[in-house]
Order: C-alpha cells, then sequence, then structure tokens
C-alpha cells in the first residue's frame, strides 16, 4: 500500500511538471487554430507577419512582468539582454519590436478586440473569447 501511494504521488508530481500554465492566444474568430513555437519565435521577432492570408501582430505584456520574461525565455530563446541588443541591431533596419500593453487584462482585451492580435496570457484568464493556439 506504502509504495501504491508513493507511486501515485510520482504520477501526480510528474503530471503537475508537465502541464502548462501558459497560453498564446488569438482573438476567437481567427483563421488560426495552432502555432508552432518556431512561427511564434518569428511572429515576436519580426520576422514572420503573416500566417496564410492573416497578418499578426504581436502583443508583449510589460518588460518588467515575470510572465514577459518567461516568454522570452522559453519562447523566443533570449534573455533581456540578448534581446535589448537584438532590437538595437534592428532598430538601423526599421524594425521596432512588438507592442507593448502595460498590464495582463489589456493584452487580453486587445487580443480580443483587434483582428490579428497574438498575445500570451496565464491560462487561468483566457475565456471564450479568445481561442489557444500554443500552450507553454
Amino acid at each position: 500500500m506504502k509504495k501504491f501511494i508513493i507511486f501515485m504521488f510520482l504520477i501526480s508530481f510528474s503530471i503537475n511538471l508537465n502541464a502548462s500554465e501558459y497560453a498564446v492566444v488569438v482573438n476567437k474568430k481567427s483563421n488560426i487554430d495552432n502555432i508552432s513555437k518556431k512561427q511564434l519565435k518569428k511572429i515576436f521577432l519580426k520576422k514572420q507577419y503573416y500566417i496564410g492570408k492573416q497578418k499578426v501582430i504581436a502583443i508583449n505584456i510589460s518588460a518588467n512582468m515575470p510572465l514577459r520574461i518567461y516568454f522570452e525565455k522559453s519562447i523566443l530563446g533570449m534573455d533581456r539582454d540578448r534581446l535589448n541588443s537584438f532590437w538595437t541591431k534592428q532598430h538601423f533596419h526599421g524594425v521596432s519590436p512588438p507592442s507593448t500593453q502595460s498590464s495582463i487584462n489589456s493584452v487580453k482585451l486587445f487580443v480580443q478586440n483587434v483582428d490579428g492580435a497574438i498575445g500570451y496570457l496565464p491560462k487561468n484568464l483566457i475565456d471564450d473569447n479568445l481561442k489557444v493556439v500554443y500552450e507553454f
């Protein structure tokens, strides 16, 4: 019995480790149903502007928010210094970083109301007005 309890604990612990806490979302009316990590990186680094015929508008949350830092590391594969250097170089090519919203709720409202907007949120804030296209 003791082994069974330990076994069940280990299984539930490993399931929680693999559970995604955050998701990339688009407007519920969007034609985009899913997106790859590679596409997300291109979109948020402004190297890709369309998915199919749908123009996409990347939306970030404020730079000091832990969710943004986590997104940049896990999806873009960059820390803040490397990302700042990247955007400095892009500036000389006429490319500016994605738009930024000041709060998670602002990101949610922007994505809900702007066709083509794509942003990231904690999964517990996602409702029927948004469509999940990637989880991380």
